[in-house]
């Protein structure tokens, strides 16, 4: 197993259920000797990605909290979009929950978030959760975005999928602009997605709304399909601008043609 994947793996044991882990049961769990083991566990404590949970056993270290805040303020999909997020939460009038998602490895994880006052309730999309690729209006918007042979590469490893009707779905999002879904993820919850895309930049996103399925008329739903669609198209051309900015201050630094020297 090379270096960085067995970093990795050593780092994905972590989870709710398994916050604690010996070197013994993380060699069993990977299948490798606890020699190999131990040398990687020493490497991580000592870049501060795992720390003494009691005398025998690791829990995950606090690098993580380091360079989660350096992703929150350097991120331009978060920096761009977390202003975004707090116009639509105040011109929803309605208990909300905003987000942006993006794809990653495979499924789709929410990056930031932000709440209307008095919400009484959070969706499953919480940042840093990966969530289902082909289920609820957050992630079918990403989806039908991706390139095709992208796509027919990660519905092939769907068992049970209706590869067909996704298509169809897909292709009428595209169409649309938007993806409204209820009761795809949490039962009673609406969303309402728009994508958020820039290939040259490497963001393949969406920007969601989600609320109490119930509490919305068809004005209602209307009124946000078309603020969501807004933001998202808003924010997808304050993130060009920023690309294309930060693309020219490179070519100046460098010195290359086109700079007016």
């Amino acid at each position: 197993m090379a270096g960085f994947s067995r970093f990795l793996s050593v780092l994905r044991l972590f989870n709710e259920a398994e916050s604690a882990w010996t070197v013994p049961a993380m060699a069993d769990a990977m299948g490798v000797p606890a020699s190999t083991v131990y040398r990687t566990v020493r490497d991580l404590v000592a870049a501060g990605f795992l720390e003494q949970a009691t005398e025998a056993a690791y829990r995950l270290g606090p690098a993580f909290i380091e360079f989660d805040r350096s992703l929150r303020l350097t991120d331009p999909l978060v920096v761009a979009g977390r202003p975004v997020l707090h116009d639509v939460v105040m011109q929803a009038h309605v208990p909300c929950v905003a987000m942006l998602a993006r794809f990653y490895n495979g499924a789709v994880m929410c990056v930031a978030d932000e709440a209307a006052a008095d919400t009484p309730f959070r969706p499953s999309y919480e940042r840093g959760r990966p969530m289902p690729l082909t289920r609820g209006s957050t992630s079918k918007v990403i989806l039908a975005h991706l390139p095709t042979r992208q796509f027919n590469k990660l519905v092939e490893n769907h068992e049970g999928l209706d590869a067909a009707a996704l298509r169809a779905e897909l292709a009428d999002i595209r169409k649309r602009g938007f993806c409204s879904t209820a009761s795809e993820i949490d039962q009673g919850l609406a969303g309402i997605s728009a994508p958020v895309i820039l290939k040259d930049a490497g963001i393949v996103a969406s920007l969601s709304l989600v609320a109490h399925d119930a509490a919305l008329d068809e004005g209602q739903r209307r009124r946000l399909i078309l603020l969501v669609v807004s933001a998202a198209s808003l924010l997808a051309e304050d993130l060009r601008r920023r690309h294309q900015a930060g693309g020219s201050n490179i070519r100046k630094a460098m010195g290359e043609p086109g700079n007016g020297k």
